[in-house]
């Protein structure tokens, strides 16, 4: 006998077998053993789920010689002849090729005639979506009122461009993607029965390239034991789908997770050897990024995922949680462009080098850095700025620091972006022994973090030319912050600019003339 691909072999034939659509299962079979029987159902959901398949055991209960049941015999000729693809009355039509309205037409032309073996003539139109409008139209009439022996299967992975006159006559069922573990599950059941050697690890790879199908996890196990010469392993299976083993991940995530432009090249080099799927990569990479998101921010959720939540954990104490949604961020838009890149390796590398250059928080001392280090083509005198002094800005009581003093210290620091944002919204509190208070309002409180108070640390340090202390309170200064300095200024400003044209003589004489009115936010200081 033939060889028979696995997604035909164990297709299921009874609704016992059909693994993960209880829901759709519980539902048909009710109404089958309660003769409570609609005449068009609609089946939809992704590729190799069961559409197809529920709807032609659908097609054996209705027809079995024991009767209409959920649990048809599958030993009557009926049966036999549904499941060899051979039963006269059971009208499979594949819409994406009878696209036009006069198949559909002669399709219905043969509605009116009664059943040749079985008790129902059932229609079963796969890809129904591929119907033209007017196809749709023809046979929106029978759909609604067909004969009593007449019934409709229709399935979609599209309903979205079903007409809503055609899903009103339908009873819709959902079918879902199926979970990693229920693809696990069913494989290794299958295997068993094959008596084929496996393990976990290589149908967990599996399992997760199926992306929630069924068919597509049984296709992929087809092309694994060719390619494993009769056994699943996992070696195997990484080799066939392109992707790396856990120890090169490891290495790769270890150099993102400390920031090692190195560590993450020579981790890239080494995958290299083995000609990998750089897009595959890329998604173990974004996966490990959402498990270590997990780790920060929801830490019972990971105990589910069955990784190595030690090694998170570990990760999780050397990166920011905004460090981790960046680089999953930049990950997504990389794999969107990788095939737009020169050759897969050079586009996923520069993902990574992406992850490691846009780091928040780095841009203001990248820039100091680069400030301090341009070279100098020859000297030049230049009149020597007078040095900031500690009398300069404040003394030892608090009292005595004036705002005007702290804001200009702030507009001199040599700080961008989000550092410049956090220190905006602070105030000098005291400043003594070399010991720096700063008071943080608590509304920006989110703005603060270990890297941020550290990269302030150290441009003021370059400021006030001296090792300092820096302390951060979250708390309400005692004096206005350069923040809301800007912003009162901005305001006054802003009244004063709306105060000159409500005062304006021409501008009162419209407003009274034609009853108007001036509208504030169409007001704009002059600079």
């Amino acid at each position: 006998m033939s060889y028979q691909a696995l997604a035909r072999k164990w297709r299921p034939g009874c609704f016992a077998d059909v693994v993960g659509q209880e829901h759709v299962i519980r539902a048909l079979a009710n109404g089958l053993d309660n003769d409570r029987l609609h005449h068009a159902f609609l089946f939809t959901g992704t590729r190799g789920v069961g559409k197809t398949t529920i709807a032609r055991i659908l097609a054996k209960s209705l027809n079995c010689e024991q009767g209409v049941s959920s649990t048809p015999c599958g030993q009557c000729s009926r049966c036999l002849s549904v499941d060899e693809g051979r039963f006269v009355d059971l009208i499979e039509v594949d819409a994406a090729s009878r696209t036009k309205v006069d198949d559909t037409r002669e399709l219905l032309d043969n509605v009116q005639y009664a059943p040749t073996s079985g008790r129902y003539k059932v229609y079963l139109i796969d890809e129904v979506h591929m119907l033209s409008g007017h196809s749709f139209n023809a046979l929106l009439k029978t759909l609604e009122e067909p004969p009593p022996h007449v019934k409709f299967l229709l399935a979609t992975t599209d309903p979205q461009k079903l007409p809503v006159t055609v899903l009103s006559r339908c009873l819709q069922f959902n079918l879902k993607a199926l979970s990693q573990e229920q693809i696990v599950s069913q494989l290794e059941k299958i295997l068993s029965a094959e008596e084929i050697t496996s393990d976990t690890a290589a149908l967990n790879l599996l399992a997760r390239s199926a992306d929630g199908s069924v068919r597509d996890a049984l296709s992929l196990l087809d092309q694994a034991i060719a390619h494993g010469g009769g056994k699943v392993m996992e070696i195997e299976v990484r080799s066939m789908l392109g992707t790396i083993d856990d120890n090169q991940l490891h290495n790769l995530m270890q150099g993102l997770v400390a920031q090692d432009v190195d560590g993450v090249l020579a981790a890239v080099a080494l995958m290299a050897e083995r000609s990998p799927d750089y897009g595959a990569v890329l998604d173990d990479v974004l996966l490990n990024l959402y498990h270590l998101s997990l780790t920060q921010l929801a830490p019972g959720a990971l105990s589910a995922k069955g990784v190595d939540k030690t090694l998170f954990e570990d990760w999780s104490a050397q990166l920011e949680a905004e460090h981790v949604q960046l680089y999953y961020q930049i990950g997504l838009i990389g794999k969107r462009d990788l095939p737009l890149a020169p050759d897969p390796r050079s586009g996923f590398e520069m993902v990574m080098l992406r992850m490691l250059a846009f780091r928040p928080g780095q841009v203001g001392s990248q820039v100091a850095t680069v400030s301090h280090t341009r070279p100098i083509s020859e000297p030049v005198v230049t009149p020597v700025a007078k040095p900031v002094t500690h009398s300069d800005i404040t003394h030892p009581v608090a009292g005595t620091v004036q705002p005007t003093q702290w804001s200009q210290l702030v507009s001199d620091l040599k700080v961008t972006g989000l550092l410049k944002e956090l220190i905006s919204h602070t105030h000098l509190e005291s400043y003594k022994d070399d010991h720096l208070v700063l008071a943080l309002d608590a509304t920006h409180a989110h703005l603060l973090n270990k890297e941020r108070q550290a990269g302030l640390h150290k441009a003021l340090e370059a400021h006030y030319a001296a090792d300092i202390k820096l302390d951060i309170q979250v708390t309400a200064p005692t004096e206005e912050t350069p923040a809301q300095q800007r912003q009162r200024q901005k305001d006054d400003t802003q009244s004063a600019a709306e105060a000159a044209i409500n005062n304006d003589p021409t501008i009162q004489a419209v407003v009274e003339r034609f009853n108007a009115r001036v509208e504030p936010s169409t007001v704009r200081p002059k600079n």
